[in-house]
């Protein structure tokens, strides 16, 4: 009997040690099907003499780009909880007639975690349960459309003022405020999605402090918007090896188009092509010429990291990529679409926001201005910054307005929000451009 006692506690107590050892796997590789072929239903694959693959190895591991102000000096007493409960959810993408279920599909690293018995029987307890996400997708068959049959929205209303004042004009600042202003299609949080933050962390701790995914839920109706089902058409036309050449089939290039030419009808783009008009930026006041300068400068591919027409500006900044060389990092990933995406289908592991630089201001479920970390496809970034709930329309302008008008920092308030809006030029293109939170 005293030897079953003690092979019994031998058992217990080299349980998490045999967990952990198992998180050395090596991760799966995954495929990734177009937004097309997910919306119709049809298989996952390559497209006919594309030399693009949609299959890429699972990385490792990541660290930041940038710091993130003093964060390693402050200390905070106590924790806030997670007030929301989770669901646990274990398929992948789900098709359900006209509905696609963004189910949780855990990776390598936390399917240990997930369910199931380890080597000597011992259940586990679910880490990361999160809650299904149902997007109807019958109305995005129009979308699919050759281009001559192609319908766009309504021009915006002739009673939104989309002319800059001459003190806009004066003060970058005040432009980027009318441009959240002109935001018309912000989502509201707790109506249109809701958020759990979790608990906070320093930069450098690698503790996951959020017991489930960031975004709690996500209204459907969301993706009947057209800025919004466009830009998400866009997402995975890419591969996210940083240094992999893409091969940018006519089917996608006919999204980026008629991505431009739907948020063209918006407020925020229409303003920011008038104030670069009457800026100087702009040499004639060719809305159609402007219209191809916007798909050149957010689609035009380049080289980075030793690889030709292998990044774009749209690409690095709402998609990521993916360093190769030496450690492997995440960069980029600054889109909170992409990111309650790829959360849902189980390749982002939320671990929790970054204290603020000032004490008092800890983010909660209303918080549109976050900073983050996270792992994607099991590379940790960590820290990054993110405007949640804003249009796809609205960051374009933003970050675009910057690009012409400001420098590499550019300070700006944003409604209640204090950023630092950092533009990194690459030559004539946009090497990188996010916000950093100012308090």
């Amino acid at each position: 009997m005293e030897g079953l006692i003690r092979g019994l506690l031998d058992v217990a107590l080299g349980h998490e040690h045999k967990d952990e050892e198992s998180e050395s796997q090596s991760r799966e590789e995954r495929s990734r099907s177009t937004w097309a072929q997910v919306v119709s239903g049809e298989h996952d694959g390559e497209e006919e003499g594309s030399s693009r693959t949609h299959d890429y190895d699972r990385p490792q591991w990541n660290r930041e780009d940038y710091m993130h102000g003093n964060n390693e000096s402050l200390e905070f007493e106590g924790s806030r909880p997670s007030r929301l409960p989770q669901q646990s959810v274990h398929e992948a993408y789900e098709q359900d007639g006209n509905v696609i279920r963004h189910g949780y599909e855990p990776s390598q690293r936390n399917r240990k975690e997930e369910g199931g018995q380890n080597d000597n029987g011992w259940e586990t307890v679910s880490k990361k349960p999160q809650r299904p996400h149902r997007v109807h997708m019958d109305h995005w068959q129009r979308y699919k459309r050759p281009p001559s049959e192609q319908e766009y929205s309504d021009e915006v209303s002739q009673g939104v003022n989309i002319d800059p004042s001459e003190s806009e004009l004066s003060d970058l600042s005040r432009a980027c405020n009318k441009l959240w202003e002109l935001d018309l299609n912000r989502l509201t949080p707790g109506k249109d999605y809701q958020i759990d933050c979790g608990e906070g962390k320093k930069v450098y701790q690698k503790e996951d402090m959020a017991q489930g995914s960031l975004f709690y839920w996500l209204s459907e109706d969301i993706f009947k918007r057209p800025t919004y089902a466009r830009f998400c058409s866009l997402l995975d036309n890419y591969n996210p090896n940083e240094g992999y050449k893409e091969v940018i089939t006519s089917e996608e290039k006919q999204e980026e188009t008629a991505f431009i030419e739907e948020i063209s009808r918006t407020a925020p783009i229409k303003y920011l092509y008038k104030y670069l008009v009457k800026k100087g930026v702009l040499s004639n006041q060719n809305y159609q010429e402007f219209k191809r300068m916007m798909n050149d400068l957010w689609f035009d591919l380049y080289g980075r990291g030793g690889t030709s027409r292998c990044s774009s500006a749209f690409e690095h900044v709402f998609v990521g990529e993916i360093k190769q060389r030496g450690e492997q990092e995440v960069a980029g990933f600054h889109n909170w679409l992409q990111f309650y995406l790829e959360e849902s289908k189980g390749r982002v592991d939320y671990q929790g926001y970054i204290f603020p630089r000032r004490r008092g201001h800890i983010p909660d479920s209303e918080t549109q201005l976050l900073t983050i970390q996270f792992e994607w496809n099991g590379v940790l970034k960590s820290v990054s910054s993110t405007l949640v709930g804003v249009s796809p329309e609205f960051e374009i302008a933003l970050y675009t307005l910057c690009y012409f008008m400001g420098g590499e920092d550019n300070y700006v308030q944003l409604g209640q929000y204090s950023m630092n809006i950092k533009c990194y030029h690459f030559r004539d293109r946009i090497g990188s451009v996010f916000p950093i939170a100012e308090c």
